[in-house]
């Protein structure tokens, strides 16, 4: 992360006009949704591979209990 980056952006944010700043935020917002939900897409990808690669075990309860005493 560079921090004189994100000082530019606040300092510049600072400077706008209200309804800028909305706008602005509204924006931001949006695209945090867009990369949460992007983050997420490519985690379900990663388990649909794993499961189907029989990378995963199934089980009750009782035997995800046992297989952590195991471990």
């Amino acid at each position: 992360m560079n921090n004189s980056n994100i000082n530019k952006v606040i300092e510049g944010f600072s400077h706008l006009q209200p309804e800028d700043k909305e706008y602005v935020a509204e924006v931001i917002r949006k695209q945090l949704i867009e990369v949460k939900r992007d983050r997420l897409a490519e985690r379900a990808r990663e388990a649909k591979m794993n499961f189907e690669g029989g990378a995963v075990k199934t089980g009750t309860l009782n035997d995800l209990m046992e297989d952590l005493d195991r471990d």
